[in-house]
C-alpha cells in the first residue's frame, strides 16, 4: 500500500461501498473513522507487542497497577494487553465479535476511551447483525498502516481527509464540529507570521491550545505549519471538546499524531476549564456563533462576582444570548506573562466571531466593558472580516480577530482592520451554507496585508473590453489612477488603522428644564434646575473630542436651555467595521438616467408595436 496519504484515505474510504444500504451515508464516518484508528494503533503497537504480553505474564501475580511498566515496554502513551490483533482476528470468523469485543477492551484506558465515545460496540453488534464484521476486519487488516510505512504526518493527514468527507455528507451538523479547513490556514497564518524567524530555530517546542477543538482541525493545521518551517520542531497540542463524538475523533487525530491525548479535555470549557492554571503560546478557536449560555449561568455568574480579574471573567459578562466573548475572556486568560527584555513569553490567540461581539451593548453594557478592557490593554492586533457564505451552516458575515500580550513597537496602541469581504473564489459544489471559499491566493494576499500594516485600497482597472489591465493595492492616499477610455476603475478600502481610543466614546446625558404651565423652567428647593424626564436624551462623544466643545458644537445650537449630567456620563467601546470601510457612490448625472429611461422607453414601445402590427 502507498504512503501516499490520499490513496490511503480513498482505499479506506472504499469501505464505504460495503455499508452501502444498511448505514446511511451521514453514518458512515461511525464505522470507518473507529476502524482506521484501530488499524492505526494495531500497526503502532505490532513491535511491542511482544513484550507487553509477556510485561502481563510476568508481573500478574503482584496485584499492582501495571499501568507504567506496560506504557514503557509499548514505548508509546498506550498500550493493549490481548493476544489478538488483526491477523489473529481473520482466524477465526466464526467468534468475530466477541474477538473483536475482547480487542478493544484491553486497550489502555485513554485509548479504550475513544472508542467507547464513538459508541463502537455498538457499531459492532449491528456490522455483526448484517454480516459484515468480518469484510470490515478483512478490509482493513489489508492496509498497511506502520508507522514505518506511513508517518505520524501523513497518517493525521488521512484521518483528516475522511473527517472533511464526513462532514460534507452531514451538512446539517458539520458547522458544529468542522471550520473550512482554508479559514484555519488562514488564521494560523496570521498567528505564526509574527514568530516565523523564531519558530525556525533548531529544537524549538511552543505549546498551542483550543478551548472548543471539534474534531482538532485548527491544532493538526497548526502543527503541519510549524513542521513546514522547521521539521524538527514541536508542537505540543492541548484543547477541550463538549461534544462526544467530537471529542473522540480529536483525541484519536492527536494519538495518530503521537501526542499526549491526556492534554485534550472533555467537558464545558467555560463551566469546567480543563486546563485551569495554564498558559499557551498559542490560541485558537473557532467558538459557536451566537449561542447561550444559560446551561452554565451559574457557574460563570459565580466566578465574574467571586474571582474578578483573578478568574477569567473579571471585566464583564455579554449577554446570555450570546457567549462568544466568554470564550474570548477564557483565552485572554491564559495568555503567556511577557518579558520585554529578554524578548520571551508573550501568546498569540487567533479566534473567529460573528459581527455581533464588535458592537453590540452600548456604554455600561458587558459587551462594551468587555471590549474597553481589551483595547485599553493593547490586545487586540487585527481583525480581518471574512466573506459572508465561508461556513457550512451559516452565511453571516464573520471575523478573525488575532490577539497578542506582545505587540511590536509599530503597533502598539494601534489597531488594523482589514476587509476581506471581496477575496475569494465561488466553489463549484454548495456544501450546506457555504458557497465560497478562500484561494491560496487569497490567503497570501491577506496576510500580506497584515505585514504591510498600512492604509491600503485595492484598485481594478479595465479596458473597454472588460480585460484586466492591473488588479492590486495602492496607499489610500495616493491618487486613484484614471482609467482608460472607454475602460473603468473599481476601488475599495481594504485595510485601516486606527488608534485604540478611535474605538472609544463617552455617552453623555442631555438634560432639559422641565417648564411648568406659564412655560417657565421649574428649580428645585436649591434654585438648580428640574430636569424634564421625557426630553432626556444622549450623545456619543468619541474619546478624542471635548465633550464641552463637542456639547457647545453640536448641541447648544438646537437646543439653548440643555445641559450636562456629568454623573451619568460612561465610557463606552465598540468597532464599527462597516461604517470604517463605508465608500460614498455618488448617483449617476440626471442626464445619464433620462438618457437610459427614454431608450428603455423606446424598446418598449417597438415591442409593443410588433405585437399590434
Amino acid at each position: 500500500m502507498s504512503s501516499n496519504y490520499s490513496e490511503i484515505a480513498s482505499f479506506t474510504w472504499s469501505v464505504a461501498d460495503l455499508l452501502r444500504g444498511d448505514y446511511k451515508q451521514s453514518d458512515y464516518g461511525k464505522v470507518i473513522l473507529p476502524f482506521t484508528l484501530l488499524r492505526r494503533m494495531d500497526c503502532v503497537l505490532e513491535a511491542t507487542k511482544p513484550a507487553v504480553l509477556a510485561e502481563v505474564e510476568a508481573r500478574k501475580s503482584q496485584g499492582i497497577d501495571l499501568k507504567t511498566f506496560l506504557t514503557k515496554k509499548a514505548a508509546q502513551s498506550f498500550y493493549n494487553t490481548s493476544p489478538f490483533d488483526f491477523a489473529k482476528l481473520q482466524g477465526d470468523p466464526a467468534h468475530i465479535k466477541a474477538n473483536l469485543i475482547a480487542y478493544v477492551n484491553a486497550f489502555s484506558d485513554n485509548a479504550r476511551d475513544i472508542f467507547e465515545r464513538y459508541d463502537f460496540f455498538k457499531q459492532i453488534e449491528k456490522l455483526d447483525d448484517n454480516n459484515l464484521l468480518f469484510l470490515i476486519v478483512q478490509k482493513f487488516a489489508a492496509i498497511d498502516l506502520h508507522p514505518n510505512v506511513v508517518s505520524n504526518a501523513d497518517m493525521g493527514l488521512v484521518f483528516e481527509d475522511l473527517i472533511r468527507r464526513f462532514a460534507e455528507l452531514s451538512n446539517e451538523t458539520a458547522g458544529e464540529h468542522y471550520t473550512p479547513r482554508e479559514v484555519i490556514r488562514l488564521m494560523v497564518d496570521l498567528l505564526f507570521t509574527a514568530d516565523d524567524e523564531a519558530l525556525t530555530k533548531p529544537g524549538i517546542v511552543r505549546s498551542i491550545y483550543d478551548p472548543t477543538a471539534g474534531t482538532g482541525g485548527m491544532l493538526s493545521i497548526a502543527g503541519e505549519h510549524l513542521h513546514s518551517l522547521n521539521p524538527k520542531a514541536r508542537m505540543v497540542m492541548f484543547g477541550q471538546e463538549l461534544n462526544d463524538e467530537s471529542y473522540a475523533i480529536c483525541k484519536a487525530d492527536m494519538l495518530i499524531k503521537g501526542q499526549d491525548v491526556g492534554n485534550i479535555i472533555m467537558g464545558n470549557t467555560l463551566s469546567d476549564d480543563g486546563h485551569a492554571g495554564k498558559d499557551f503560546d498559542y490560541m485558537l478557536s473557532n467558538p459557536p456563533f451566537g449561542v447561550e449560555w444559560k446551561k452554565v449561568e451559574k457557574d460563570i455568574r459565580k466566578e465574574h462576582e467571586q474571582r474578578g480579574f483573578a478568574g477569567r471573567f473579571g471585566p464583564g459578562l455579554p449577554r446570555v444570548s450570546d457567549g462568544s466573548l466568554l470564550f474570548l475572556m477564557h483565552l485572554l486568560s491564559k495568555m503567556r506573562p511577557y518579558d520585554k527584555v529578554k524578548d520571551e513569553g508573550g501568546s498569540r490567540i487567533g479566534i473567529v466571531l460573528n459581527g455581533s461581539p464588535l458592537f453590540t451593548g452600548g456604554a455600561g453594557s458587558g459587551e462594551s466593558e468587555i471590549r474597553g478592557w481589551i483595547i485599553e490593554n493593547d490586545w487586540l492586533e487585527t481583525i480581518v472580516a471574512l466573506p459572508t457564505d465561508m461556513f457550512y451552516n451559516t452565511g453571516i458575515s464573520t471575523y478573525v480577530w488575532i490577539l497578542t500580550n506582545k505587540k511590536s513597537d509599530a503597533r502598539k496602541g494601534k489597531v488594523q482592520l482589514i476587509n476581506g469581504a471581496e477575496y475569494y473564489r465561488k466553489m463549484r459544489k454548495t456544501l450546506g451554507s457555504k458557497r465560497k471559499e478562500l484561494a491560496p491566493s487569497d490567503i497570501e494576499r491577506l496576510v500580506e496585508l497584515h505585514g504591510r500594516f498600512e492604509e491600503l485600497r485595492q484598485v481594478k482597472m479595465t479596458d473597454a473590453d472588460g480585460k484586466t489591465i492591473s488588479d492590486g493595492v495602492l496607499p489610500a492616499d495616493q491618487p486613484i489612477p484614471t482609467a482608460p477610455e472607454g475602460g473603468k476603475v473599481e476601488t475599495f478600502l481594504v485595510c485601516r488603522i486606527f488608534d485604540n481610543n478611535d474605538f472609544g466614546y463617552s455617552t453623555i446625558t442631555v438634560e432639559r428644564p422641565l417648564k411648568d404651565e406659564q412655560g417657565k423652567a421649574v428649580s428645585d428647593k436649591k434654585g438648580k434646575a428640574k430636569a424634564d424626564a421625557k426630553l432626556r436624551d444622549t450623545e456619543n462623544v468619541p474619546l478624542k473630542d471635548d465633550i464641552e466643545a463637542y456639547f457647545k458644537r453640536e448641541v447648544l445650537p438646537h437646543v439653548p436651555d440643555a445641559w450636562i449630567d456629568h454623573d451619568k456620563t460612561k465610557i463606552g467601546y465598540e468597532i464599527p467595521f462597516n461604517r470604517f470601510f463605508y465608500q460614498y457612490t455618488p448617483p449617476r448625472p440626471l442626464e445619464v438616467i433620462d438618457a437610459e429611461l427614454k431608450a428603455v422607453t423606446s424598446e418598449i414601445l417597438a415591442l409593443l408595436n410588433e405585437v399590434t402590427a
